[in-house]
């Protein structure tokens, strides 16, 4: 007999997909498949304070443990799901076990980008830090300041740079790029959050990667990247970006891109099979095409959306996404995207914040700021209802821009 929902996956996604379930009236089991051994825990703060603070894997829990009991959500920890049967509607889990289904969500993540293979072995010290276990092994290897290079000026690079800095470490940042951020924010913000970290003490390498790695007995003791440049260093980090976690679902005969591909409602193909968060490629209503996002507010409305349509309820995702991350002393927020973005309006904040209010053929298409909490926040209301703000009210400081929400 079929045994309710299965969710494969207990990311941010995964778990709050669960909690939503249970919120939303589901009444049947649930089972959630957790690949790591730890109990469901938050990505973000892997890059930041879980290295520097003295917290424990029970302070960055997704849940604590006991809601899974009190949610009545069966958690099944370390097992790995290798085959998904959609003819019997069973999932086989990599210790042979068989687990069938009436609903299954695949919310199975993405994963970082491999290290070239012109790299060899892997050292002692070189790291791409995705997981608590990769976590742990930096922050015991930072137990003193060390001499640090950072693969990647995308959001979680920089908050390693920063997080590294702000603790003595001596810290290069390598980018391939002629900016940093390059898929995550416009040049104009790229450019003071680059002066932050330069100020910071970060030695900042645009338009460059790595292009031998220096061991010695098996332990990492320089780099050598592709502008010449040796770097002495005891631990490089890469962040250099992930794919989309799609090969269970390529092998079940789903269809597949650049993820798993879902509709409005995050069903797949097979009626029986939805998939939420990083994995998924989604039509974005703002766009008018598909794409993937990683970014937590897309894993909750993603999970929200699964859930609706689970009970009954469908309502299509069509939340614009938010972004944000915390750097040297400053906040970056984005709201929207960037796409087909022909006019950028700039207006300033108190104490050097200031916001950037992208428009396309006249229309507000997205907004970032720095230290610019009240703007932002004002904004997702407008995208999200789409009110006719113009480029002119946005450059006139008198403007309460709030009116807009009111036409």
């Amino acid at each position: 007999m079929p045994r309710g929902l299965i969710i494969v996956g207990a990311s941010h996604a995964g778990v709050q997909l669960a909690a939503k379930c249970r919120e939303m009236g589901y009444q049947e089991q649930i089972t959630l498949i957790n690949g790591e051994r730890d109990l469901p825990y938050q990505r973000p703060p892997l890059s930041k304070a879980f290295l520097t603070q003295n917290l424990s894997p029970d302070d960055i829990l997704l849940r604590p443990d006991r809601f899974f009991a009190d949610a009545n959500v069966r958690l099944l920890s370390g097992k790995r799901c290798v085959k998904i049967d959609r003819r019997e509607r069973a999932v086989e889990l990599e210790d042979s076990r068989r687990l069938r289904y009436d609903s299954l969500v695949l919310a199975i993540g993405a994963r970082a980008r491999s290290l070239p293979k012109s790299f060899g072995a892997i050292p002692h010290g070189v790291v791409n830090l995705r997981t608590l276990d990769e976590a742990r092994f930096v922050r015991d290897a930072l137990r003193s300041p060390k001499q640090v290079v950072i693969v990647g000026g995308g959001l979680i690079g920089l908050e390693m740079a920063s997080t590294l800095s702000s603790i003595g470490c001596h810290v290069s940042l390598v980018e391939f790029h002629g900016r940093l951020m390059a898929r995550s924010c416009s040049p104009g913000i790229a450019e003071a959050i680059e002066q932050l970290h330069r100020t910071a003490g970060v030695n900042v390498y645009l338009e460059a990667g790595t292009a031998e790695i220096h061991a010695m007995a098996g332990r990492l003791h320089g780099v050598t990247l592709t502008n010449g440049l040796r770097v002495e260093t005891d631990i490089c980090l890469f962040a250099t970006g992930a794919s989309p976690n799609i090969d269970l679902a390529h092998d079940a005969g789903l269809a597949c891109g650049n993820g798993i591909i879902v509709d409005p409602f995050m069903r797949t193909l097979d009626p029986d099979i939805l998939a939420v968060g990083d994995c998924t490629t989604f039509p974005s209503v703002q766009l008018g095409v598909p794409v993937r996002l990683e970014c937590i507010q897309n894993a909750h409305g993603q999970a929200a959306t699964a859930a609706a349509t689970l009970v009954g309820a469908p309502a299509p995702y069509i939340v614009p996404p938010v972004f944000w991350s915390n750097q040297r002393l400053c906040k970056f927020q984005r709201v929207g995207f960037l796409d087909g973005v022909d006019l950028t309006v700039r207006r300033e904040g108190e104490a050097g914040a200031f916001s950037l209010w992208h428009f396309s053929e006249r229309r507000l298409r997205a907004v970032e700021s720095l230290n610019s909490v009240h703007d932002q926040a004002l904004a997702r209301q407008l995208l999200v209802k789409q009110a006719p703000v113009t480029p002119e009210q946005v450059a006139d400081p008198q403007y309460e821009l709030r009116a807009a929400l009111l036409n």
